[in-house]
């Protein structure tokens, strides 16, 4: 199996999208290092991009063609400044021209050189981007196909094709690609899950260098929580979505004191949470893809609401969180897939879901058989949730879904804790479950906005 790390499941990028805005910015980047890998760079006269299904039908709402130009401007989703962003774009679409890795200037009409092709879609996955690049006699470079397949990685068609891995990589100790391989290396080792994960990590970087990962990634979720909740006002993109996590935040610090007597306060905290992430996101702003962008607050909401309701959150327990949960994105992507344009929203809100509840278990002090029995539960509950966002934006029902996304997993945690881990799902059976869904899900309900909830509501602004 192909390594996937910590770094790689929780990447931190900007919003509002990790499959059609954190991919696409990479791939217009690497379309570029190809090009000068194979020393075309100074021969670049022109670049035109073609855009397929789901970056098609809902790039626009995602900007995806803002990611693209960033990406071949240089930048790249962690470093990006995105208070910058939008008159970088303004200066590309007004003066026709874009500098290509912020170098060379070379002429960019972005109506005509970056395409929407709608209704289009290529074989291998619906989130597909086609690069070409020309000299000055129009004689073709370098072409490329890419396919942002969720969670913000990107493979090109060689590799979606042949399933190869783009370098020859160490192996790793604990191989898995289910949870049943995953229980076995740790009941023959003696070791918890997040332990397997953490010697996986080990043979790419030493363990002082995960934890400040971790602690890297844990520390720009807190800021977007923070930032969420200190911001009002509405929303880009036309559906004048307002922003509620500002002044539910003054309610909740007003009412601090009457939890004992109403404890129902507590998950409104938790959705307050994820309220101020998920704004953040819809809002372009910075955060952690956990493991995408339209799900990026529900691990932040319940890592929150460990912090301020338990007395198990302390820094030792948020490696085992994170670890944990990683192992757990690991067996979806090997076993379905992180991308709503495939599987719906299961793919995110669901897996997020997952994630959490095994993270929080572990965190809290379950078994091996309780996470994979709360991983197990919190998908269950997911499974056939479509992706069908309004207007073709991360806003409706994005943002509240991850509310409920982190109540959900709050809850599979409890369940799990308070059995011994014997169930009759299994965590393998609920991925297989969820990919079968997701495989006979029609297409006008895997982020399109062709079906669903994005046809039953009535905006101002075109779909998509």
């Amino acid at each position: 199996m192909s390594f996937v790390g910590v770094y790689d499941v929780f990447s931190i990028g900007v919003g509002p999208s990790s499959s059609h805005t954190v991919g696409p910015m990479r791939a217009a980047r690497r379309f570029l290092v190809e090009l000068k890998e194979r020393e075309f760079f100074e021969d670049i006269d022109a670049i035109k991009i073609e855009l397929y299904g789901s970056l098609a039908m809902t790039g626009k709402g995602h900007a995806t063609d803002v990611a693209i130009l960033m990406g071949l401007e240089g930048e790249t989703p962690e470093n990006v400044d995105p208070d910058s962003i939008l008159g970088r774009v303004a200066a590309i679409q007004s003066e026709k021209s874009i500098s290509i890795f912020g170098k060379r200037k070379i002429d960019f009409d972005v109506e005509r050189d970056l395409l929407f092709l709608k209704g289009k879609r290529l074989p291998f996955h619906s989130n597909a981007i086609r690069m070409r690049a020309y000299d000055k006699n129009e004689k073709r470079l370098h072409s490329q196909i890419y396919y942002s397949v969720g969670g913000g990685f990107v493979v090109d068609h060689e590799e979606a094709v042949q399933g190869a891995s783009p370098k020859a990589e160490t192996p790793i100790p604990y191989p898995f690609k289910t949870a049943e391989e995953l229980l076995a290396h740790c009941s023959r080792e003696n070791k918890a899950i997040w332990q397997i994960v953490l010697e996986n990590e080990k043979s790419r970087r030493n363990e002082e260098q995960v934890k400040g990962i971790i602690s890297r990634i844990w520390k720009v979720m807190q800021e977007s929580v923070q930032r969420g909740v200190s911001v009002s006002g509405e929303l880009p993109g036309g559906l004048r979505v307002q922003r509620r996590a500002q002044q539910m935040h003054e309610a909740l610090l007003a009412s601090e004191d009457k939890i004992a007597e109403d404890p129902t306060l507590v998950m409104e905290w938790v959705s307050l949470f994820a309220l101020a992430v998920n704004e953040e996101n819809a809002a372009g702003s910075r955060v952690v893809t956990a493991p995408t962008n339209g799900s990026a607050g529900v691990i932040p909401a319940v890592l929150h609401y460990a912090r301020k309701f338990t007395s198990a959150f302390n820094e030792e327990s948020l490696v085992v969180f994170f670890l944990t949960a990683t192992a757990m994105a690991i067996l979806y992507k090997e076993g379905a897939s992180l991308s709503a344009a495939e599987m719906g929203c299961q793919g995110e809100i669901g897996v997020s879901s997952s994630m959490a509840a095994a993270g929080l278990t572990a965190m809290l002090g379950g078994t091996n058989e309780q996470i994979e029995n709360a991983a197990e539960i919190a998908m269950e509950h997911h499974l056939g949730m479509t992706c069908d966002p309004v207007a073709g934006l991360v806003q409706i029902p994005c943002i509240e879904r991850n509310t409920m996304g982190a109540i959900k997993a709050i809850t599979a945690a409890r369940l799990a804790l308070r059995g011994d881990g014997q169930h009759k799902v299994s965590l393998d059976a609920v991925i297989r479950a969820m990919r079968e869904t997701g495989e006979n899900m029609q297409n006008i309900y895997k982020e399109t906005s062709e079906g669903g909830l994005a046809l039953q509501v009535s905006v101002g602004v075109p779909a998509c």
